[in-house]
């Protein structure tokens, strides 16, 4: 059977994070997902059906209905088979210790035992609960299993008001693991890989208020720390000031922040000898004034002309140092023509792949929650990238680079 949607299956634990879901529920809806959701009996006590119902544009599944077919067939077993990716939120202690031992005893449980798809699961609980010790069993038992992902728990304020571990993943960070579960169909294909990547601006000041910069957000770099990190991979991200970009999604992912472009030299050059792929996301300023001034410069102190220097070219210096195993990856943002200055970076700069985009084009460059490439490597491959969520462009790009040299 065929589907024009992807198929998302959301199960509902009891636990008050359940207002959570409502969220990640309407948001999948409105993006032309096919969703549907279950109930289990004491989630109803935190939010009703009828709720969930609605923003899923379909009837909500509940135990009353286990046995009432669907084309003829029992309803876990329609629902197991046709689900693409299986989110389990709030995932509760007593769902879990099933899930661990393979039990099923409500609509929910024996879905998850009927289906194949890859299942998230994002728990939550009270900090001391989370932190029994049979808790902790149950949850390392399906974490060695190939088939169930983690989102979560994280640390902050709780129901009970205890600040601790157990608090379950805010949506913002469920919704692009869903959608890197849609494209990986869960396979974990850069695991082993430690993958080091750049995002962001930097800031070259003249004083302690003016400064040499760009309009990067970051959010491209986040996409791809985020997707390798859905994928498996190790992921150390260097990135410049993101006072606007929300990087509570990065889960994982170890994070060196940076402000100056020599501070940025430093960061990559620290740990790029241990990475096996480096892709140098960042917008890195090309220059710097020549001089800083430790107090705020009057208006009538400032020059008419502004004295600057160059600042290292860190992609370059990558390259010469770049060993046989390694692949190092760069962007190239660019105005009219993209091709040639990309080409020519691609070869003067010893990369291995470059990914062409535009910042004059719609949903594309700067502060844009989409993007559009040309990817090109070193053997002549290329590969033009329609506009598409960064996030999503992050997987084709790490797709790119992971079929060179086939």
């Amino acid at each position: 059977m065929t589907y024009d949607k992807h198929r998302i299956l959301i199960g509902v634990g009891g636990g008050i994070a359940a207002y959570k879901v409502c969220e990640v529920v309407s948001t999948l809806a409105k993006e032309g997902k096919d969703v549907r959701v279950i109930l289990t009996e004491k989630a109803q006590a935190f939010i009703s059906p009828l709720t969930l119902a609605t923003l899923a544009r379909h009837p909500a599944y509940t135990d009353e209905l286990f046995w009432q077919p669907i084309h003829g067939r029992p309803l876990h077993i329609e629902l197991g088979e046709w689900a693409e990716v299986f989110l389990l939120a709030p995932l509760t202690a007593n769902t879990l210790a099933k899930l661990a031992w393979g039990m099923a005893d409500n609509l929910l449980t024996n879905t998850v035992l009927a289906s194949t798809c890859p299942v998230l699961l994002a728990p939550a609980m009270n900090t001391d609960m989370w932190e029994q010790r049979s808790v902790q069993r149950n949850w390392q038992q399906l974490c060695v299993d190939s088939r169930y992902h983690q989102v979560g728990p994280g640390q902050g304020q709780l129901a009970c008001d205890r600040v601790g571990a157990g608090r379950m993943a805010e949506p913002a960070e469920i919704l692009p693991h869903i959608q890197s579960l849609l494209h990986t169909r869960g396979l974990r294909d850069l695991a082993g890989l430690h993958i080091l990547i750049s995002a962001g601006g930097t800031r070259e000041f003249l004083d302690p208020v003016r400064f040499i910069g760009n309009p990067s957000t970051g959010r491209m770099g986040i996409a791809l720390a985020q997707a390798a990190l859905h994928r498996g991979a190790e992921v150390t991200l260097v990135h410049g000031p993101m006072e606007n970009v929300l990087l509570e999604p990065l889960g994982a992912v170890r994070r060196i922040p940076i402000v100056r472009a020599d501070e940025m030299h430093q960061a990559m050059l620290t740990h790029f000898p241990r990475s096996d792929w480096t892709i140098m996301a960042a917008a890195v300023a090309d220059v710097s004034p020549a001089s800083y001034s430790a107090g705020k410069l009057s208006k009538q102190a400032l020059p008419d002309c502004l004295p600057l220097k160059t600042v290292p070219d860190i992609v370059a210096e990558l390259g010469q140092q770049k060993q046989p195993h390694q692949r190092l990856i760069g962007f190239a943002a660019q105005s009219g023509d993209m091709l040639a200055p990309a080409l020519d970076k691609l070869q003067r700069k010893q990369l291995d792949a470059i990914a062409a985009n535009p910042i004059d084009q719609p949903e594309s460059g700067f502060a844009s929650d989409r993007n559009r490439a040309i990817l090109l490597d070193r053997q002549g491959r290329s590969l033009e990238l329609a506009p598409a969520s960064k996030l999503q462009m992050a997987h084709q790009l790490l797709d790119f680079v992971q079929g060179m040299g086939k």
